[in-house]
């Protein structure tokens, strides 16, 4: 981007409109917050999935929530602490957290912050409620109190560093979910976008199994590269799961699940959120299968905490160059957007540097 005195961010303002850049003053972060300079910001499918209308979204709103930054500024008062447990300085590099809760409601007492009775979504919010530093396509981030924040290594990839707060802590979320120990297990994973590859990888770590699922046959090579014993297309069998996990949002993926979980075994739905996915299943399928049939919408900050500490052991061995494409500037978002939508990256990127 050409030279600027202030933060700017990128206004989308509705399907079929362009971007426009919008000049913010210099915000003061309140007490508990934090002002984030954006070094990367990668495209995740529900944003595409905004743009095009499939999906409900702000309009007008900043979109773009999977974010790695420096911490530029911070509000007085004690310092927000990440979800290891350190207190976030000036200077460092944190992936943001994809909302922010309040801590106290019901929700969040129970421990699903994710689904706080006041929650905040970066990229998800109306720029008249929220301001224009809320969503990741800016060159600034105004962090609110209650956001989970992972402090990283400035060596860690930006390519692996940006999804943590979205894509990598929700794979851990959903693999957490088919339970502790699947050594030995036979996993299916639908779905070789970022998601299911970087589920893929986790569950391969931890000695299962894993056939990967997608109709693409570049991404069930990513997949075979992230460690699947067996990559296969949606008409292709795989052997019957012990551990299904949906991350594709395919609905027949979804519906087909019951069909392709042993008995005993665990499905977990994660990836058929929006449009939603009608289910044929049948009630004495799950009950004479002994099936166990989980949900999982987003992440605890346990599980970011958990994201960061497994993608720093694991960056060596992931094959980076494979999970993100092109880098574009700032300014040049509606085609990052339109090569996001059209192309086989994993991932486009955003970088008000580029």
């Amino acid at each position: 981007m050409t030279a600027r005195r202030g933060p700017v961010a990128m206004v989308w303002p509705g399907v079929g409109g362009r971007h426009r850049a919008a000049a913010v003053d210099p915000p003061r972060p309140a007490p508990g917050e934090a002002l984030v300079e954006v070094e990367l910001a990668t495209i995740c499918g529900s944003d595409l999935h905004t743009v095009s209308g499939r999906r409900p979204g702000p309009a007008p709103g900043v979109l773009g929530h999977e974010t790695v930054g420096r911490v530029v500024r911070l509000g007085d008062g004690p310092a927000p602490r990440d979800v290891r447990g350190r207190d976030v300085a000036v200077g460092d590099r944190v992936a943001v957290g994809i909302y922010a809760a309040c801590g106290g409601c019901p929700r969040c007492r129970r421990g699903l912050p994710q689904k706080c009775e006041r929650l905040f979504k970066y990229g998800h919010a109306p720029l008249a409620e929220a301001g224009p530093l809320s969503g990741g396509y800016a060159s600034h981030v105004l962090v609110r109190a209650g956001t989970p924040l992972a402090v990283v290594s400035p060596d860690l990839p930006a390519a692996l560093a940006a999804p943590l707060g979205c894509a990598t802590a929700t794979a851990v979320a959903a693999v957490s979910a088919g339970g502790a120990d699947v050594a030995g297990l036979n996993a299916t994973v639908c779905g070789a976008g970022l998601l299911g590859l970087l589920a893929t990888a986790m569950l391969a770590g931890r000695d299962a199994a894993v056939t990967a699922v997608d109709p693409d046959p570049g991404r069930r090579a990513t997949a075979m590269l992230m460690g699947a014993a067996n990559a296969v297309g949606p008409a292709d069998e795989p052997p019957p799961a012990d551990l299904y996990i949906e991350l594709s949002g395919a609905p027949a993926a979804a519906r087909s699940a019951v069909a392709r979980t042993a008995t005993g075994g665990t499905i977990v739905l994660a990836g058929t959120v929006s449009p939603g996915a009608p289910l044929d299943w049948e009630a004495q399928d799950l009950v004479r299968g002994l099936l166990t049939v989980r949900g999982v919408h987003n992440y605890a900050p346990a599980d970011l905490a958990e994201a960061a500490a497994w993608t720093e052991s694991a960056a060596a061995r992931l094959p980076v160059e494979a999970l993100l494409g092109a880098v574009h500037p700032l300014d040049d978002l509606d085609a990052a957007l339109a090569e996001a939508a059209r192309s086989a990256s994993i991932r486009v990127g955003v970088a008000p540097r580029a």
